[in-house]
């Protein structure tokens, strides 16, 4: 048997063992919200308009295999009422020319998402992100030699309506830069996993400034108001105004477009986008045109000086008259210029935003006139909101959060879950007190912040949170979900989730895993499999409910004296000895101020340095897979990324032990890894920072835009807010990044600064000179984000080879011992 076709026989063993009933499993969240899911059939696009867009992403991702398929749109009753697709045998199938496959679905996304399912589990396929490996598709046999399934179909319901997708920030943290062309990939990727309720935010700035201008507002005002185009989604929510502005009006009109484009291509897929509502967020001009209205000064939001040019925006309270005024002008100009909406509407106005008083009737006041804002416009409206509020703030005690939920008519709130698979709201609130809820994840799970580049997740959660919300008594989930921060990184954790939307029982997880590394890469290789093992029960087996910020020592460089980091003398013997190897679990790092956050590590690195070298073994079968390739440089990065934190500890012991010699050798060492590591990054372009910056730039329309877009991008992923010579930014190294280049052109430099301030501190028998340190590197930092310097777009280098080399020169004698 060949390996296509002994692969094609384990996933159909697979997916026959766990293959979940049919039966219809609405829960009360579903009843609640029927009324909205009628309407959305009614106004849902032609069939036809349907079907031609499917067949677009069908040509896209495989033109190879266009005649093979053949789609039908069917309504919801062949289903039992429920959105489903059914995979069968196409009736022509003996007749030469004949499609080979049929897929039916209720809409596009469902036809797609059986698409998706069929090849993965009858074809051994895997679909990810470009940057991330992209497709796998050479497991899918010939056009005529496709598998048949068996005679009798194969039917998937999905158990909850909706499967939700994107967080608020990822509009700038991910889609900042996106022209149409890598849209139109991203909308393709989100039907093929099944993604029906994505939010769509673009543009709504150009909606903005013609609204403002019904209340007397000139565009010059909301040069204040609105931030630059990678801080935008901070502005939206009132968290800071003008940072990285103004925005030219030339953006404004072409997000506008893009936006139009985005929804377009949404609807006809028969997609539910969500619209943004009004939140309340106000430029400061308003209060000079309604001096009597009761707008609000917000306190200082993680600038260095409550500095007023970029922080404390303005809030208009939601018992204001003006406030429902402005809502429902806002909604009607979406209505106007986009010509229709899903009825869904997103508002956050608590989101880091807390109320000035606890008293329930009030909350409920307010949490209705937001309502009556987007009602007041839309008959049909619903609420959806982040309940990211209920998870960090004490101030949403039961009292106060069954206030703000009741305060709006049942079935007209939607509540996400924000951090389910680690923290779920809905199991300690009574199923959010009877409200509608979508259980959603972002990978550990508000699983990736800021993009960060950091292998990660809880992958038993994943497997089974959505089943058990689902399945609960007086469940009132709606939905299933995603909300990371930034994309395009840990394409294991999305494709299961993405998978939750059509699972009735939990998934066997390391059943699934075992399959995944076949799809992963096209074939079985029996040392990816035992890998993939490891890395599901270290890696993304984290458990202990920490948010998983990527501080490591690399990209997020400790701003502390080095006398501050703990360490256990107990354990050293002699340095002289011992420094160039590593010590056995004799550094702690603490936390004796806000300024420092210590690495986040929650598995065996010795087990994940021994998977590393079973994927090096599997380098001569897999080498030409860019699915491989990207995972390889993942995992070596990740493991080398630990190892560095390790050698900056070992550099401050050697330094409280005033060993000149040792800060000097490890000094160099750390240095080295850095430029190393920039170097394997090289060899893929998902490592890339040239991509981030240069797409910054094609979106500018002149010389002066080109400067401000390129110091909006590279501010974002550095310092990101203000910063004084002395004081750096409080949100410095949020937006860090694993990339190529930007290590060697930024975060070795840096590096080399404070371990020159630790040697001169040996050598002149003084303290370290923190003051100095902070100022030389903040002015590296401030001078990088204006520099122009050029990077590659392309990759260039051997994956597998550069990786072996950094294996053998730091990791190979490393593996026996946990760091």
């Amino acid at each position: 048997m060949d390996s296509i076709s002994m692969i094609s026989s384990l996933i159909f063993i697979f997916f026959c063992a766990f293959i979940f009933s049919v039966a219809n499993s609405s829960t009360l969240g579903v009843n609640y919200v029927s009324p909205l899911l009628e309407i959305q059939e009614r106004e849902r696009a032609p069939s036809s308009v349907q079907l031609t867009t499917a067949y677009g992403v069908l040509n896209r991702l495989i033109p190879s295999h266009f005649s093979s398929f053949q789609f039908h749109i069917i309504p919801k009753e062949h289903c039992g009422g429920e959105f489903c697709f059914n995979i069968s045998n196409h009736p022509g199938l003996a007749r030469d020319g004949s499609p080979e496959i049929l897929i039916r679905g209720t809409t596009a996304v469902d036809i797609l998402s059986g698409v998706h399912w069929y090849l993965k589990y009858w074809c051994g396929a895997h679909i990810s992100w470009s940057k991330t490996g992209g497709a796998q598709l050479a497991s899918v046999p010939d056009p005529g030699s496709l598998p048949a399934v068996q005679d009798a179909g194969v039917l998937v319901k999905r158990p909850v309506p909706w499967s939700y997708y994107q967080n608020a920030v990822t509009s700038s943290y991910t889609f900042a830069w996106w022209d149409w062309k890598r849209w139109e990939k991203e909308i393709d990727w989100m039907a093929l996993q099944g993604i029906n309720l994505p939010l769509a935010f673009t543009g709504q700035e150009a909606i903005w400034q013609k609204v403002f201008k019904n209340f007397n507002i000139s565009t010059s005002n909301l040069d204040d108001f609105f931030g630059g185009p990678a801080f935008l989604a901070w502005s939206r929510m009132g968290n800071l105004h003008k940072w990285g502005g103004p925005l030219p009006q030339s953006w404004l009109d072409q997000q506008l477009i893009l936006q139009k484009k985005i929804l377009g291509r949404m609807y006809e897929l028969g997609m539910t986008p969500v619209l943004p509502a009004f939140s309340g967020n106000v430029p400061a001009a308003l209060k000079r045109v309604f001096p009597s209205a009761k707008i609000s000064r917000l306190g200082n939001w993680f600038t260095v000086n409550s500095d007023t040019r970029w922080c404390c925006t303005y809030l208009l309270d939601a018992t204001d008259p003006l406030f429902v005024e402005i809502g429902k002008t806002f909604i009607e100009q979406q209505l106007k210029e986009y010509g229709r909406s899903s009825h869904i509407y997103n508002c956050d106005t608590f989101d880091e935003n807390t109320p000035p008083v606890d008293d329930p009737d009030y909350i409920s006041s307010l949490g209705a006139t937001i309502f009556r804002g987007m009602q007041s416009a839309d008959s049909d409206a619903v609420w959806l909101m982040q309940g990211w509020l209920f998870t960090y703030d004490p101030f949403w005690r039961p009292t106060q959060m069954k206030a703000l939920l009741h305060s709006v008519p049942l079935g007209k709130l939607i509540v996400l879950d924000l951090y389910a698979e680690v923290k779920p709201i809905w199991a300690t609130s009574k199923q959010f007190y009877g409200i509608p809820y979508i259980w959603k994840v972002t990978l550990c799970m508000l699983h990736n912040f800021a993009g960060n580049v950091e292998m990660y997740g809880v992958l038993d959660a994943v497997g089974s949170g959505p089943i058990e919300a689902c399945t609960s008594e007086n469940s009132t989930m709606v939905g299933v979900g995603m909300s990371m921060e930034g994309i395009e990184q840990n394409p294991v954790m999305y494709d299961l989730m993405s998978e939750m939307a059509f699972q009735h029982s939990p998934v066997d997880v390391k059943a699934w895993i075992d399959l995944y590394s076949r799809r992963r890469y096209g074939r079985f290789v029996q040392p990816m499999q035992d890998a993939w093992n490891i890395l599901y029960h270290t890696i993304y087996n984290c458990t202990d409910g920490a948010y998983d910020k990527n501080r490591d020592v690399i990209v997020s460089f400790p701003d502390v004296d080095p006398n501050s980091i703990s360490t256990l003398q107990t354990v050293l013997n002699d340095v002289h000895e011992q420094y160039g190897k590593r010590y056995l679990r004799r550094a702690i790092l603490e936390e004796p101020n806000d300024s420092y956050d210590k690495p986040h590590l929650w598995y065996s690195t010795s087990e994940v340095i021994h998977a590393l070298k079973l994927f090096l073994e599997s380098g001569n079968q897999l080498s030409d897979s860019s699915t491989y390739r990207y995972d390889l440089i993942d995992l070596t990065r990740q493991a080398l990324a630990k190892y560095a934190n390790e050698l900056f500890l070992d550099a401050i012991e050697a330094y409280k032990l005033d060993d000149l010699h040792a800060v000097a050798h490890l000094s160099e060492k750390f240095l080295g890894l850095v430029e190393d590591l920039d170097m394997l990054l090289g060899c893929h372009d998902g490592f890339l920072l040239g991509p981030w910056i240069e797409s910054a730039k094609e979106l500018a329309q002149d010389e002066d835009q080109e400067r401000q877009f390129e110091w909006n991008a590279r501010t974002q992923i550095t310092m990101w807010f203000d910063n004084t010579e002395l004081e750096a930014s409080l949100l410095r190294d949020y937006g860090n990044k694993y990339w190529s280049g930007l290590l060697r052109d930024y975060y070795g430099p840096r590096a080399a600064i404070y371990f020159k301030y630790l040697t001169e501190s040996l050598e002149e028998g003084k303290g370290f000179d923190l003051k100095a340190w902070r100022r030389e590197w903040i002015k590296l930092t401030n001078s990088w984000q204006s520099s122009r310097n050029v990077f590659p777009v392309k990759s260039t280098g051997n994956a597998l080879n550069v990786s072996q080399w950094l294996f053998e020169k730091y990791l190979q004698d490393l593996g026996s011992h946990d760091h």
